[in-house]
């Protein structure tokens, strides 16, 4: 199952004459935005080629109705907003006017202080951290911690624009919904700068990482926290997602296979790698997915399920502790499908499921009594 598409508008934001534009083409001018704005009303501002990949941007109308007028138009439209060919997704930006000019007394640096309302600690990850704010610039390290304050962060970027960015974006915004817990509804970035200008962090863990320094060591009790079943507010005891799946496969009438599990795995995005391997008597798997939402995706859809009718091999799926599987390439028990194969284009490929196997039709099935 692939992500859905991108919906063009974003519903969530109360109006402002400020219209935040994202998939722009790379390197967007000023002029090309006022190109698209203009039959809409006087634009009287615009900030360009915000985020990593210089793909956004802000724009200003002079009068509320005018944005207003803009959204509701493309919203009803059977042709989408687009610059150079490419569709543009609109929404209200969370500020009412764009503030080009600092001044001298303002705070500015490569650090951002992000406060996050309304959720635990256990609620957002370091990597759902990661996902949200490397949109808007390139991420150096992340520290988290718990203040009186609520739930902290410290991110800092690899420069001063990147964080200004991701501050004039993201502040008084909610972290999207879909990266949160199921009984966490929203959340409130309360975004300042930082006095930090390059933060210490001493080894790899939930609370901490350095994107800079893959050889910085990773502390065990620390990783094995986020293995831990919390507890949230409701009360019930929740596991922390990971991007690795671990499957354990019961009632194993016939083998399963790489190809196999890559059939039945890749229904719900790109499988990076997958390894099998015996435990305590068992055939167990490990599934790499790029990020913890395909992961869990796969997870909630798959857990208890059958790969063959009849209640053969039966999927028993947890959060795996691992993030980046070390495996081999290409052989009968491992697979990284990230480093191209050049054999797979000679000959047609092995068959992965036997022939005798009833039902099989690379979906899995509802056991039943299994």
């Amino acid at each position: 199952m692939s992500t859905a598409s991108q919906p063009q508008f974003r519903y969530t934001q109360m109006p402002s004459k400020v219209l935040h534009l994202r998939n722009l083409p790379w390197e967007c001018t000023e002029e090309e935005l006022v190109e698209l704005c203009k039959p809409f009303g006087k634009v009287v501002n615009t900030k360009c080629n915000v985020g990593a990949n210089h793909n956004q941007a802000f724009v200003e109308f002079g009068d509320l109705n005018q944005a207003i007028s803009m959204v509701s138009y493309y919203a009803s439209s059977s042709e989408p907003a687009q610059v150079r060919g490419k569709t543009v997704y609109i929404q209200y930006s969370n500020r009412q006017e764009i503030v080009n000019n600092k001044s001298p007394g303002d705070i500015t640096g490569n650090v951002l202080l992000v406060t996050i309302e309304g959720v635990e600690p256990s609620d957002v990850s370091i990597d759902v951290i990661y996902l949200v704010f490397s949109a808007f610039g390139i991420v150096h390290k992340i520290a988290t911690f718990e203040k009186a304050a609520g739930f902290q962060a410290l991110i800092q970027y690899s420069s001063a624009e990147y964080a200004s960015n991701a501050r004039i974006a993201l502040d008084g915004r909610s972290i999207p919904r879909y990266l949160l817990p199921a009984h966490v509804s929203s959340c409130i970035l309360r975004i300042s700068f930082s006095a930090h200008t390059d933060l210490n962090i001493k080894f790899q863990s939930y609370r901490s990482r350095d994107y800079t320094n893959p050889y910085l060591p990773v502390n065990p009790s620390a990783i094995e926290g986020t293995l831990q079943h919390t507890v949230g507010s409701d009360g019930k005891k929740k596991e922390l997602e990971s991007n690795v799946l671990l499957a354990s496969i019961e009632n194993m009438q016939y083998a399963v296979t790489i190809e196999v599990l890559h059939t039945v795995f890749s229904a719900f995005g790109s499988v990076q790698k997958i390894a099998i391997f015996e435990k305590n008597g068992g055939t167990q798997a490990l599934i790499q997915y790029p990020d913890a939402t395909t992961a869990a995706a796969a997870k909630e859809s798959l857990e208890g399920h059958c790969i063959y009718d009849g209640g053969f091999c039966k999927l028993h799926l947890t959060y795996s502790r691992h993030t980046d599987l070390n495996v081999k390439a290409y052989s009968d028990r491992s697979r990284d499908y990230t480093i191209p194969d050049t054999s797979l284009l000679v000959g047609p490929q092995p068959p992965g499921v036997p022939s005798s196997a009833p039902g099989w039709q690379g979906a899995p099935h509802q056991c039943n009594n299994a």
